[in-house]
């Protein structure tokens, strides 16, 4: 792979978004407020919002505070719904008595979890015309993408193999964001029973993509600092996505306990976990998720299902700054994780990226 090759990849990714570097920010439910975006931009980075959580007023608010702060490129990124989850009482039960002792007394109706209409999310995304409309967990409906096309938006398929991006290509992607088992938070495999079982690396998952796709191919998962960014163009991307990489950055206004705890975090401190949410993820392996492992807690309930279950737990843990409850999500790079201003992490990043390519 020549430097020229790679800079024409870069070129093709900055001319269709307007990002001036090929860094941007991972979309990251509850962890991507409008300041980690707008310093990101600020940077000639892309911004990012995981929308999974917000309301269509909420949409529409954080996309104006972005504005208030950048005239830069941005992503709004939504999970495709699952079907309905199947309930099974007894299971319930038992889960709501282990967790008890984990938190606060489980409700019976806590696994009565809401979600956010699909359908209205998307059309205030659509009304709030970032840059980019970004799926994970799937592929949304053809009306969908071509609503998105129609009012002059990209669409940013995430995928975690080369099957997905396909059929991601063939149903009009327009960038493939290629996660790999490195990334941290949820897993986007399609079907949410494979999610385990597609963890593959990025030195095997990026070039088998990008040799299987025509479109721009963004790597995730793993990438942190210049090195590892250098490595996925290399290997075949177009542009990087960073997650955990901002999570220490003050404008991201991570939990302290969580930021903390990411600071020296080894790869084999991070675990898959459904624990949370009933969605596979990569998390910090605290005492919560061990016991999970140990068979200590009954088996997670299916996604939503779970994450109402849960809800209670994690916030009181979050409240008081109880690492060993928290949801912290966490990549296998996190060690690289630097706490200092998001703009100055991008900038760094770009300029190693371009002494390398001079």
């Amino acid at each position: 792979m020549t430097r020229d090759a790679i800079s024409r990849r870069i070129a093709t990714f900055t001319a269709l978004t307007g990002a001036r570097t090929p860094v941007g920010l991972a979309a990251m439910a509850g962890a991507c407020p409008p300041a980690l975006s707008v310093a990101v931009a600020g940077a000639g980075g892309m911004g990012a919002c995981g929308a999974l959580l917000y309301t269509p007023d909420e949409i529409a608010a954080w996309a104006r505070t972005f504005r208030e702060g950048s005239d830069g490129p941005f992503l709004m990124n939504l999970w495709v719904p699952d079907p309905e989850p199947e309930r099974d009482e007894t299971r319930e039960s038992a889960l709501r008595a282990a967790l008890s002792a984990w938190g606060p007394e489980v409700p019976p109706s806590a696994g009565d979890a809401p979600l956010q209409d699909f359908a209205d999310q998307v059309r205030a995304i659509v009304d709030a015309r970032p840059t980019a409309f970004s799926t994970v967990m799937g592929l949304p409906s053809e009306e969908v993408i071509a609503d998105v096309k129609a009012h002059g938006m990209l669409w940013f398929a995430t995928v975690t193999s080369v099957r997905e991006a396909r059929l991601a290509e063939r149903a009009g992607a327009d960038v493939i964001v290629a996660q790999s088992g490195e990334a941290g938070g949820h897993r986007g495999a399609f079907d949410a029973s494979c999610a385990e079982r597609q963890t593959t690396g990025m030195l095997a998952l990026l070039p088998a993509i990008a040799d299987s796709v025509r479109c721009p191919v963004v790597a995730a998962g793993g990438i942190a600092d210049g090195r590892t960014a250098i490595a996925a163009l290399v290997l075949g991307a177009s542009a990087v996505q960073i997650g955990t990489g901002f999570l220490r950055a003050p404008e991201a206004g991570t939990n302290a306990a969580w930021a903390h705890a990411l600071a020296g975090l080894e790869a084999e401190d991070t675990a898959l976990t459904r624990g949370f949410s009933g969605r596979t993820g990569r998390a910090i392996r605290t005492p919560y998720v061990e016991a999970i492992e140990a068979g200590e807690i009954p088996d997670p309930a299916p996604y939503p299902v779970q994450r109402g279950l849960t809800a209670a737990m994690r916030k009181e843990a979050a409240d008081k700054g109880d690492i060993g409850r928290m949801q912290a999500w966490a990549g296998q790079s996190a060690r690289l994780a630097e706490a200092r201003p998001a703009g100055e992490i991008v900038a760094g990043i770009a300029g190693q990226i371009d002494a390398f390519l001079a």
